[in-house]
């Protein structure tokens, strides 16, 4: 298998387009010691010539764009090798990118059922996706349910690969109805993924809200774990006086602090720990401040677009 990050960044990317932060002017003018970053956006090919996405994002045409292995082939020039996509929130850069997926490919979209109805019953613009033929599919993360996956093609052919969504925590985004909030699951707002293949495990959480500890026996079991390194402090956002939100508001378990995910991420660990979803604002992303080698003494990576992984 091989895992591709084709963007590392929360929302807005860094720099975002409207911010000029220390971390934002720096990149811009040169002057910080650091790489832009497109919207977080992952990728893997669990076998030749097909590809799945986890999240959707805003950024996808271009990254896209930038992936040679993503475009059609000389033999198949009217589809894409793209052949999946888990959704694993409703959060506007995670399904964003679906419209750029809109020119008559079927596909397969998976997520949890509190996702898929605010995409497809809240909101319109979604249902573009059904003019391909046959139509793009989608299909319901049933939590802690492992599943094998078979190539759209090969339905009769061994799984490609078997895959567990697990609920994290936290909560629908804003723009969603209020009342469809009190009566959807909690549990499906937010989902981790695992992928695992011929005894190797990947383990996919960008969004860690703090407010469950399951994650932890999939980070100690996975050879790979991209997981949340959104914001370094509780209250960075504050601190920039653009919201009252701290991170945990937000659904997200900050990198510092005795309950931090620093602290919290298992010592037993063993196999790659690579922060993704990193936050404009998060001093991490300076790779000359002391934030910057605290992660990397505590052992972790920081995600950087093309990183490229082979299991």
């Amino acid at each position: 298998m091989i895992l591709k990050v084709l963007g590392s960044a929360a929302g807005g990317g860094f720099p975002q387009w409207n911010c000029s932060c220390n971390n934002c002017a720096g990149v811009r003018n040169g002057t910080l010691r650091t790489e832009a970053r497109a919207q977080t956006q992952i990728a893997f090919s669990p076998a030749p010539g097909a590809w799945v996405l986890v999240a959707a994002s805003p950024d996808l045409r271009t990254q896209i764009l930038a992936h040679r292995e993503l475009w059609p082939s000389p033999e198949n020039p009217g589809r894409s090798p793209i052949v999946a996509v888990y959704l694993l929130s409703a959060d506007v850069d995670v399904v964003m990118g679906l419209l750029h997926l809109r020119e008559f490919q079927s596909f397969a979209i998976f997520s949890t059922g509190g996702v898929r109805r605010i995409a497809c019953e809240e909101n319109s613009l979604f249902r573009i996706l059904e003019r391909a033929t046959p139509r793009v599919i989608w299909h319901e993360l049933s939590l802690g349910q492992t599943t094998s996956f078979c190539l759209p093609e090969c339905q009769e052919a061994s799984p490609v690969f078997r895959y567990t969504a697990i609920s994290l925590g936290g909560r629908y985004p804003d723009y969603s109805d209020e009342v469809r909030h009190q009566s959807a699951s909690a549990d499906e707002a937010n989902a981790g993924l695992v992928i695992e293949q011929t005894g190797r495990k990947i383990f996919i959480a960008p969004s860690l809200s703090g407010e469950s500890s399951t994650w932890r026996e999939h980070a100690v079991s996975a050879d790979v774990a991209l997981v949340d390194g959104t914001f370094w402090s509780d209250k960075e956002l504050v601190a920039t006086g653009r919201t009252q939100k701290t991170a945990r508001d937000m659904g997200h378990l900050p990198l510092s602090g005795s309950d931090g995910l620093l602290a919290r991420y298992p010592q037993e660990a063993r196999g790659r720990k690579i922060l993704i979803h990193i936050n404009n604002t998060n001093p991490i992303l300076d790779e000359n401040s002391v934030e910057h080698k605290a992660v990397l003494e505590a052992g972790f990576e920081i995600a950087y677009d093309g990183l490229t992984i082979e299991l």
